[in-house]
């Protein structure tokens, strides 16, 4: 792994990235409820929040990662959290703001990227004046078998046109293909998914930086055309920004 930063090696390898449709307008007291009752609870268990997001691109969305040090670890600590006091007591408040929580892809490490090695350990939250930045997702989905050869091109080709542009990348994910332990959580089991998370200054910042991407013509006419071409449907782009309490911020 590329430690990006300098610190601490993140020593998780599995990654849940979490999608829920709300009912409208209950965003912003699920994101409350979360920062006040869920965040210290989970890590405590050994799993880490390592970012939460409200999308631009829609009111009614709120977006979350977890990790895990593995698959085992992921079904233990599930078991105990969602069995645990905490949700007993706050769960159905949780559930009142949702229309669905299974948009969920369960991920692994790719491209030999560190993930979220920028991110502040979380007992160094407080010191930060608050979260900002642009977190940009992309979600690439491709072909049965085909994502250790995106991965590669994704590493030689594209990430260094990216970096070169000025983007920063925070992770680089392919699917996890170990079966599901907690099935009370459905994940997206099947799908061949890529994704890729990048983090800007704010909204200014990732147009120049498309801007810069764009006037590379390597990029233009065979790296951009390559992915394009692996991917079954057009690449899912989402804008986040971080809430107060994600660590996975500029």
């Amino acid at each position: 792994m590329i430690d990006l930063s300098g610190k601490t090696m993140n020593s998780h390898i599995v990654f849940e990235l979490r999608r829920y449709r709300l009912l409208p307008a209950r965003r912003e007291a699920l994101i409350e409820l979360f920062d006040r009752e869920f965040v210290e609870p989970q890590e405590a268990l050994g799993m880490r929040v390592e970012g939460e997001f409200r999308d631009l691109g829609d009111p009614d969305c709120f977006v979350w990662v977890r990790s895990f040090k593995n698959m085992d670890a992921r079904t233990d600590a599930l078991a105990s959290f969602y069995s645990g006091p905490v949700w007993k007591q706050h769960g159905s408040a949780a559930n009142a703001t949702m229309l669905n929580s299974d948009n969920v892809l369960l991920l692994k490490p790719a491209a030999g990227v560190l993930p979220f090695a920028h991110n502040l350990p979380r007992q160094k939250e407080a010191e930060r004046a608050g979260a900002q930045g642009l977190i940009v997702v992309n979600i690439c989905s491709l072909a049965p078998g085909t994502e250790e050869d995106f991965s590669e091109f994704f590493r030689d080709r594209a990430m260094p046109a990216m970096l070169a542009a000025g983007a920063r990348i925070e992770a680089v994910f392919m699917a996890e293909r170990n079966r599901n332990g907690f099935p009370r959580l459905p994940v997206r089991e099947g799908e061949t998914v890529f994704v890729w998370f990048e983090a800007h200054a704010d909204q200014s910042g990732a147009a120049a930086y498309q801007h810069r991407l764009r006037q590379n013509p390597i990029w233009t006419a065979q790296i951009y055309p390559w992915m394009d071409s692996r991917c079954w449907r057009s690449i899912d782009v989402a804008l986040l920004t971080p809430t107060s309490r994600s660590l996975c911020a500029w």
